[in-house]
Parts: structure tokens; sequence; C-alpha cells
């Protein structure tokens, strides 16, 4: 990640890109001494790893604690291929035995339907497929990368997890997304402000049927985003319009000749009669706006 991006505080203003927010340091310190006590405690641990900045940095403190730490990425249509090869690269650079454990959410059923609960079945199959792993190497504590701030959203995911027995450690050492991103730039890994990253399930509205040609649809779309250099983006999918979400202060350059056109073709090229920008910018959770307003 770039080294030229600004440190914002958890003050930071509304509309400030939330990959770059940091506790001080008197609020996240007290916390890695609470992870590292939590992790050396127990195991050996099964770390579920999507690549995304909170599991890789459980993965990389539990790596410094214990030996005997195993990464878990389950591949299926949902990550796109980048996402997979960052974890590969993560995990060999630092020797951590890393399964990839085939999975397709899309045969599981009730998950292609695409309900307001369609977290939940996506990570039954996670955690299934990571307690058949935890069975076959004697392994009884999984982890992941939920931190406090993810308790307050929409996450029918936490569900499965409990029904899985899997243990959450950022919440049991009190860190928030922000004490993470605090102490992983202080610990020197990359990933500290790597923006967040929902698998590509997440760009459809609730009721929206998901299938692997509209994932496709979808993630082509915005790889061609962050290879303008987008750093926080998603493209929602709603049939023949795709809604693009970047952050407030990058609006200007998405509508500008050279750069619209690109993103045009690319939506054209994908499947998509419309391109519309979505004016309020990217925030976490956008399908999830109106779910209380409904009996869903």
């Amino acid at each position: 990640m770039s080294a030229l991006l600004p440190i914002l505080t958890t003050s930071a203003p509304a509309g400030a890109d939330p990959s770059v927010v940091i506790s001080p340091r008197a609020r996240w310190e007290p916390g890695l001494g609470r992870l590292r006590d939590r992790l050396r405690t127990g195991g050996p641990w099964i770390v579920a790893f999507s690549g995304g900045v909170d599991s890789a940095f459980v993965l990389h403190v539990a790596s410094k604690v214990r030996e005997d730490v195993v990464a878990l990425t389950a591949v299926s249509p949902t990550l796109p291929d980048a996402e997979r090869a960052a974890c590969v690269a993560f995990t060999e650079s630092r020797g951590i035995r890393h399964l990839l454990v085939p999975s397709n959410e899309m045969e599981v059923e009730g998950f292609a339907g695409n309900p307001v609960n369609r977290c939940y079945f996506c990570k039954t199959e996670l955690y299934s497929l990571a307690r058949g792993q935890a069975a076959r190497l004697g392994v009884n504590a999984i982890a992941d990368g939920v931190n406090l701030d993810d308790l307050g959203d929409h996450r029918p995911g936490l569900v499965a997890a409990d029904e899985h027995r899997i243990t959450h450690p950022l919440v049991d050492a009190g860190m928030s997304k922000a004490d993470v991103r605090g102490a992983a730039r202080a610990l020197g890994l990359d990933e500290w402000n790597k923006p967040a990253f929902a698998c590509l399930s997440s760009r459809f509205p609730y009721g929206t049927a998901i299938t692997e040609e509209r994932l496709h649809m979808v993630g082509s779309v915005e790889t061609l985003l962050r290879d303008l250099g987008f750093r926080q983006v998603r493209v929602r999918y709603h049939g023949d319009v795709c809604r693009i979400e970047v952050l407030p202060a990058d609006l200007p350059r998405l509508v500008a000749d050279d750069v619209r056109e690109r993103v045009l073709a690319a939506a054209r090229e994908a499947g998509f009669r419309y391109t519309t920008l979505d004016l309020q910018g990217y925030r976490m959770g956008s399908l999830n706006e109106g779910l209380g307003d409904s009996e869903a």
C-alpha cells in the first residue's frame, strides 16, 4: 500500500478514506497485548484468512507468538483471483502453513437466492470446511478477523460463527477497526491500509439471484476501477444497471472524460447496459440501507 497516503485519527471527518483512519497508540497498544495473550492460550489455531487487514493482522500476530498456526482460505467464485493471490503471498512471505480449500457457495441451498441472511449460508459453508480441516489436523481452536465494529452491523454470519464455535480474538482483545489498522501499521504490515473488501456476493440487492456470470460482471468492472487507481470501490448489480461507489473525493476523477469512457466500455463489455455513479459515494453495507423499513 502507498506510503504517501495521509494518516487520519479516529476523529477524521465524514467521507474520509476509512482505510487510513487509525487509533492513537495509547488506544491500540493495550489491545495488541491482550490479543497476544489470547492467541498464546489454547490452540493450536486455525485462522480463517480472507486477506483483509483484520484476518491478516490476527494471522500475523498468531504466527509471532506460536509456531503451530495454520491459515485457511476458502477458494470460490466469490473470491477474486487477485485476493487469493494476495493471501498466498502473505503466508508464503512468513512461512505460515496455508490451506486453500475449494468451496462453492453457489451449491449451498439458500445462498444463490440471496436472502437477507445470505451471509449465514456463506459462513456456514466456510466454517464447516474449517471444522473439517480442524478435525483432520487435530485442532480445536478456529479464529476469524471479526472486530468490535463488526458487532454493530447486519452480519448474519456471526450466527454461523457461534454455531461452529469460532473465536473472535479481536473482540476478546477489545480492538476496533481503527485499532487494528494502527497496530498493523506499527508492526509493519503492508495491509494496514488495505481497503475493506467483502466477497462479491455482497454486490447484489437482497432477493436478486447470484450467478457466476453476474459475479464476473461486477468483478471485472471493479478490477478495472482498481487498475485505474481507485482504492475503495464497489460495483452494485441492479439488473442491466451497475451502480458505482467510490470515495467522495474520487468522484471528480471518475467523471473525467478519459476515465469515464474506459469505465463505460468495461461495463458494457461486462454486460451492463447502463452505468450510474452513486453520488453518496462509498459506504460499507449500502445494500443494507432500508432493511429496517421492511418485514425482511
